[in-house]
């Protein structure tokens, strides 16, 4: 009798069951995941892995795509795996010292853009910008506006301005600049201000689940209460803000009671929340309508 073949897809299956198991994957995510880091490994589209059922065979011997696997399996973020990640219809080059953009983050962007004329040639600033995903998003979509983004880690701005150079061209009208938070911007005022910045509690115990585990603490920690940079950023933004300016921050789904409260105290009006897809209050915001500095 002659040997059963197995079919060309066996291994690649296999692979997605094993990675469904010890993540907790839907078994549509798992075979996604496995046919992305196989196309990654052999360098193909993945019009030729449907194509061509044979490529699918190297699942069980290309050492790339094992060793990727394998890192998957151990819980890393396919996004650092990958070394990128979609974000607004975008893909931004990713590293593990910056944060990986998230769907949950795209309501940031809406609610600027909702607020920016499409031929407003506004000045805006982007707070903690990690690879750039929200500025350059904002860029593309606003072809008029001007962005300052600021980052107080080195490494993050070199993923931001290979971002901005990919996407965005020349990048003349993005800059990045080495600053913690406003240091850096003396005298300097904007329409609008955006910032998803650290806003995970110290003792939060989604620090152990998932992708996050795996992600720069910098970029994640904001205090005991996961608030601390939510409270010097509202607090000394309107010093930056010009007359009707607005500032949208991303917090976490318990922490928009607070941040409404400290836009307030800030002297800040027409207060907002509004929530993602999942439902979850996601991003507050508030208007600068005075011509005096809040308070803090």
């Amino acid at each position: 009798m002659s040997a059963t073949v197995a079919p060309p897809g066996t291994a690649l299956m296999h692979d997605a069951i094993r990675l469904r198991d010890a993540l907790g994957l839907s078994n549509r995510e798992a075979r996604n995941e496995v046919e992305l880091l196989l196309i990654r490994a052999l360098q193909v589209t993945r019009a030729s892995l449907i194509a061509r059922p044979e490529l699918a065979a190297q699942a069980a011997t290309n050492e790339i795509y094992l060793r990727s696997l394998e890192r998957r399996l151990a819980g890393e973020p396919i996004a650092y795996i990958l070394s990128e990640r979609e974000f607004y219809g975008h893909v931004f080059a990713v590293t593990p010292d910056v944060l990986i953009p998230r769907p949950e983050t795209e309501l940031l962007v809406d609610m600027a853009l909702e607020r920016i004329r499409p031929d407003a040639p506004v000045r805006v600033l982007d707070l903690g910008t990690g690879s750039g995903a929200i500025a350059i998003a904002i860029a593309l979509e606003r072809p008029h506006v001007m962005l300052t983004a600021v980052d107080a880690s080195a490494a993050c701005l070199r993923v931001a301005r290979f971002n901005c150079a990919r996407l965005l061209g020349n990048g003349e009208r993005l800059k990045l600049l080495h600053s913690d938070w406003f240091d850096a911007l003396a005298g300097t005022t904007f329409e609008m201000i955006v910032s998803n910045p650290p806003y995970v509690a110290e003792d939060d115990n989604h620090l152990k689940q998932g992708d996050i585990r795996f992600e720069p603490r910098h970029a994640l920690l904001g205090g005991p209460k996961g608030l601390d940079a939510l409270e010097r950023i509202t607090s000394v933004a309107p010093r930056h803000l010009a007359a009707g300016g607005w500032l949208l921050c991303e917090h976490g789904y318990d922490q928009a009671e607070a941040v409404r409260h400290m836009l307030s105290r800030a002297g800040l009006a027409d207060i907002v929340s509004e929530r993602d897809l999942a439902g979850v209050l996601r991003v507050s915001g508030g208007r600068w309508l005075t011509g005096t500095v809040g308070t803090g």
